[in-house]
């Protein structure tokens, strides 16, 4: 079994070279997901000068993660817009990610890209009867998305009510980022992989970015890093960081669903959909949301998550497991635009679950915003926008969280630990006299010694089992047994001891 994505599957050539010489250019991309990569393309086609920072490769990092679904719909369901918003936004939310995925179908006609693009239905279900399925089919029809009620024939799950949409679709995210990648570097695009931004300074009248080896200088600056990178309060406060696991598998019959499932069995969500690759079918199962870092122990909910996969399939085997990580906004929406309204630096961020749309719908925004043209929706999901009412009940809990892991790991002791006993890839925090330290042993038994300390905002690291990581349960920085930055708000890593 592969401890990796399943996109990973499909083979790629593409390299791009690591930063070594410090370089100018009117605009610098952080991050080579969905996010960056379509608007690195967008710009291109405009002829401007563009460089795009991956800080391992393209798309390998939360778009490779994601289930390859699109979808008009979005993950909380259209009534809890409706209901903190208006039908007026609701309309204009789903208008925008229609948008989104016709830019998405174009990109993948035009440039022939092989990710695997099929239309597919949408399943929307409950097994207990405890969602308000009519008003959702309800306001589907009042803002143009078709639905019908799901007969229970041929139904592949025992169902209390449900809901189809058709014509949404699915794709491999991984294939999809690296094909437009292509199309960027064919543009004269430039891409750098194994280029982390390690810090940000914005000038008056320029943005220099640090890399290990290199510095850029940019007129203009995009953070296409599913969450802004360093101390960014405004932003942070607002968003609450959550990580979910996937798992792949063969069956034992060829009774693979075809369509986007998004069932809620016993109050808990889960994402079912099939993969065809080469020939072979796989079952897909995303599901098992917790706040990063904040689960002691993270193995177990991958293995829950198989538990739930064989109750309702005839599993032959297990493939593959992975997790991926979204941030949710308090105000239900997306932060795409400008960090405040004079700064040179752009960011995208709040997709939840839904990036695969709302990273494309950024691009389309965020190109605009560059070449200096206001998108329709541009206003809509205003980064810098202020709305107390909305936010206050989501800010509330978020920072309560927050401040109880602050100050209840910095008060927690460590464990006093014979380090003969602890088993090869684990991970632990223990006392010493100079306080704690995070110790992982590696396959060969040597040890690695970290501060556990996360940067970002000194928040107690934790150690997660199923992905090898240390995790801040504050605003979801992680990093590598060794201390290196996998993703989040960290431009720092763990500091050795």
């Amino acid at each position: 079994m592969k401890n990796q994505s399943i996109w990973k599957l499909k083979p790629t050539n593409q390299k791009y070279p690591t930063l070594k010489d410090d370089i100018h250019t009117e605009v610098a991309i952080i991050g080579g997901g969905i996010t960056g990569i379509s608007t690195a393309l967008l710009l291109a086609q405009q002829g401007i000068e563009t460089v795009v920072l991956e800080a391992r490769e393209i798309g390998k990092g939360t778009t490779g993660n994601s289930t390859g679904n699109l979808y008009s719909l979005i993950e909380s369901g259209l009534s809890s817009i409706e209901e903190k918003y208006d039908l007026t936004t609701l309309q204009r939310v789903v208008d925008s990610r229609k948008k989104a995925l016709s830019l998405i179908k174009n990109n993948i006609e035009n440039f022939q890209i092989d990710c695997d693009y099929n239309n597919r239905s949408m399943f929307y279900f409950d097994t207990d009867n405890n969602l308000n399925l009519n008003k959702e089919r309800k306001l589907a029809l009042e803002v143009g998305i078709t639905t019908t009620l799901i007969k229970d024939e041929n139904f592949p799950f025992r169902i209390s009510q449900g809901l189809e949409f058709e014509n949404q679709a699915q794709i491999n995210p991984l294939a999809y980022v690296q094909g437009l990648a292509k199309e960027v570097h064919n543009l004269g695009g430039k891409i750098y992989e194994n280029s982390n931004v390690t810090s940000i300074v914005e000038e008056k009248d320029q943005v220099i970015l640090t890399t290990p080896k290199a510095n850029i200088r940019a007129k203009k600056v995009i953070q296409a890093t599913h969450t802004p990178k360093g101390l960014q309060i405004q932003y942070h406060t607002t968003l609450g960081p959550y990580r979910e696991y996937g798992i792949a598998a063969k069956l034992k019959n060829d009774n693979y669903p075809r369509g986007i499932f998004w069932g809620f069995f016993r109050n808990k969500k889960y994402s079912i959909r099939s993969y065809k690759f080469q020939g072979e079918n796989f079952l897909i199962c995303v599901g098992n949301m917790h706040k990063v870092g904040q689960t002691d122990d993270n193995l177990s909910q991958i293995l829950a998550l198989e538990s739930f996969v064989k109750e309702y399939f005839e599993i032959e085997k297990i493939t593959h497991r992975w997790g991926g990580q979204n941030y949710k906004p308090a105000d239900m929406l997306p932060y795409i635009g400008k960090k405040k309204n004079n700064s040179k630096q752009y960011i995208a961020t709040g997709f939840s679950t839904d990036g695969l749309v709302y990273g494309s719908l950024a691009a389309l925004i965020l190109s605009d915003e560059i070449i200096g043209r206001k998108n329709v929706f541009w206003n809509l999901y205003k980064a810098y926008r202020h709305r107390p009412l909305k936010v206050a009940k989501n800010f509330t809990k978020e920072n309560l969280n927050v401040a109880s892991k602050l100050i209840g790991d910095f008060l927690k002791s460590g464990q006093n630990l014979d380090l003969k006993k602890m088993m090869p890839e684990q991970g632990k925090i223990i006392n010493y006299k100079s306080g704690k330290i995070a110790i992982y042993k590696n396959k060969s038994g040597d040890f690695k010694f970290l501060s556990p300390i996360c940067p970002h905002m000194g928040c107690t690291v934790r150690w997660n089992n199923a992905e090898k990581s240390w995790d801040c349960p504050c605003h979801g920085s992680r990093f590598d047994p060794q201390g290196k930055v996998i993703e989040g708000p960290s431009l720092k890593g763990l500091k050795r001891k």
